[in-house]
């Protein structure tokens, strides 16, 4: 096994649509792949072959989680594994994450982190609240330094449009947020002005004019599709407001889009428009949109496990195996007191998992976690 200050650890976002895989320390994931499980196309004739025509829950998790470790071509025993969840992610799932990567795979260290929170991470704050919008859902995290407010986090809506309007939100032009939507759809009744060719994966040509903005509308109007839900907008404002008063001009200030359904073009500036017509007029609206948001939970994922002083939070081996699955859930408290002892192994000469940064480490967010004290090379003689 290697030396474990030369092992990176892997990192994985596994979302509603695509899983992004690599190593702490680059800057994009080496593997990207649908999260999805297929079916054969025939039904097999020999029996007893070992291989179902399906695979769902738990079986298609460890069958996601074998496919990324086989993209990015390592040895699942040798690096730590951080990987990432929803916000409002049931208990059950996260002990069965951890039980498969610490029963199946081997893996000597692991960690669950929050999707938006590192998102966060990724554009360099550790304050501001995050709309996460995927390929199948849409969430609103407000974080405080570094830590996720539980109470007011929410669940936006489950897109009935999802896969297609992410896949239009790629495309570039294929999908657009407009500022004015009703003089827009005003526009392309009289206008050919919209219109645009797209082909479609069977190499059919079609063109689209006021669709082009009506599918990305639907996330500020769910009521469109019939769903009774509020619009990203709304939801991000509602979430700010349940936030205490004295860290609501922060978040105001800091509000970061992540994920896929967010890369269609013009949603930042529409996002500003809309939270500016709910907030107090005294608020100064900030809207992030990072041109890499579409793999920013990736991102601040690599930037966080390459951190030194993040070392100390890894679930080793040896503690699952004492505590079982339950040590995933594991309170702020009792991570204090983890980290007080990390400390003290430090003093003694232990050593834990470590990593270099590469072209990461101008976003280094040392500050998140307080560093463990320096061993002394030139201890005092008694």
């Amino acid at each position: 096994m290697a030396d474990a200050d030369d092992i990176q650890p892997l990192v994985c976002d596994n979302g509603t649509g695509m899983v992004k895989a690599g190593f702490a320390g680059d800057d994009a994931p080496r593997a990207v792949f649908p999260s999805i499980v297929g079916r054969p196309r025939h039904t097999g004739v020999m029996v007893g072959m070992g291989q179902k025509d399906s695979y769902v829950g738990d079986e298609a998790q460890s069958n996601l989680a074998s496919h990324f470790l086989q993209r990015v071509a390592c040895c699942p025993e040798e690096h730590p594994v951080l990987l990432t969840e929803a916000p409002l992610n049931p208990k059950a799932n996260r002990e069965k994450m951890t039980q498969i990567m610490f029963e199946t795979f081997n893996t000597p260290a692991m960690y669950v982190a929050i999707q938006a929170v590192l998102s966060l991470y990724a554009s360099g704050r550790t304050t501001g609240i995050v709309l996460d919008s995927g390929d199948g859902v849409s969430h609103t995290v407000p974080i405080y330094e570094g830590y996720a407010l539980h109470p007011h986090r929410a669940r936006v809506l489950v897109h009935h449009h999802g896969r297609e309007g992410n896949r239009a939100g790629h495309q570039g032009e294929a999908g657009l947020h407009r500022l004015d939507y009703e003089q827009e759809l005003e526009t392309a009744k009289t206008s050919s002005s919209v219109e645009k060719s797209y082909e479609l994966p069977d190499g059919q040509i079609i063109t689209i004019g006021a669709e082009r903005f009506r599918c990305p509308e639907v996330l500020f109007q769910p009521s469109m599709i019939g769903m009774e839900a509020a619009g990203i907008h709304e939801t991000t404002y509602n979430s700010i407001m349940k936030c205490d008063v004295d860290i609501r001009k922060d978040l105001y200030g800091n509000i970061v889009l992540s994920g896929g359904s967010t890369m269609f073009p013009g949603i930042a500036d529409r996002m500003s428009k809309e939270i500016t017509a709910l907030a107090p007029s005294s608020m100064k609206i900030k809207v992030v949109a990072p041109p890499e948001r579409k793999y920013s939970v990736w991102i601040g994922g690599s930037i966080l496990a390459s951190l030194s002083t993040f070392q100390q939070m890894w679930i080793s081996k040896a503690e699952y195996d004492e505590s079982g699955p339950a040590i995933v859930h594991r309170s702020a408290s009792e991570e204090r007191e983890r980290k007080k002892e990390k400390r003290e192994s430090w003093l003694k000469g232990g050593e834990g998992w470590g990593t270099t940064p590469r072209s990461l480490v101008s976003l280094s967010l040392s500050l998140y976690l307080p560093a463990p004290p320096q061993k002394d090379e030139n201890p005092k003689q008694s």
